[in-house]
């Protein structure tokens, strides 16, 4: 059974959360990857940012829907969830837009946990810890050679 070390990517490119969106577009563009994890100067792990993170910088604001009532507003959202929008869609830098509440998988995860983990949480870039460190990340392209190659 193929596991995390098996697929995974081991020449990991990182970046730093000071790093520009702008130099984020280009590295991903220039690498061809769909993301990266964030890392601070000692290598631990911030979070993971991605493309679907540049997109949202140009998507249309959603306004929570507000209901009034006997002069009270209730929000029938979550308020916080349109200032993460606003936040990311006005972030220069890789901190401002990357998620820092992320999925991981450690090298002895099985392909078919990997398969659903990604496809469940819609998650593209996975980051593959071993003892706390990372070692590893598997992108879309690592999962469909995997699956391809039987």
């Amino acid at each position: 059974m193929l596991t995390a070390k098996d697929i995974m990517t081991r020449e990991v490119i990182t970046v730093t959360p000071e790093l520009s969106v702008q130099e984020l577009a280009t590295l991903l563009l220039t690498r061809k990857i769909g993301g990266a994890p964030v890392v601070d100067g000692d290598g631990k792990l911030l979070g993971v940012v991605t493309e679907s993170d540049l997109i949202d910088q140009g998507k249309n604001v959603h306004i929570p829907t507000v209901v009034s009532i006997l002069d009270s507003f209730l929000f029938l959202e979550s308020p916080n969830r349109m200032d993460q929008e606003f936040k990311k869609m006005l972030g220069r830098t890789v901190g401002d837009i990357c998620a820092k509440e992320m999925v991981t998988v450690s090298e002895d995860a099985p392909l078919s946990d990997i398969a659903t983990i990604m496809s469940e949480k819609r998650v593209h870039t996975l980051p593959v810890l071993s003892g706390g460190e990372l070692v590893g990340v598997i992108g879309k392209t690592d999962l469909i050679r995997a699956i391809s190659k039987g």
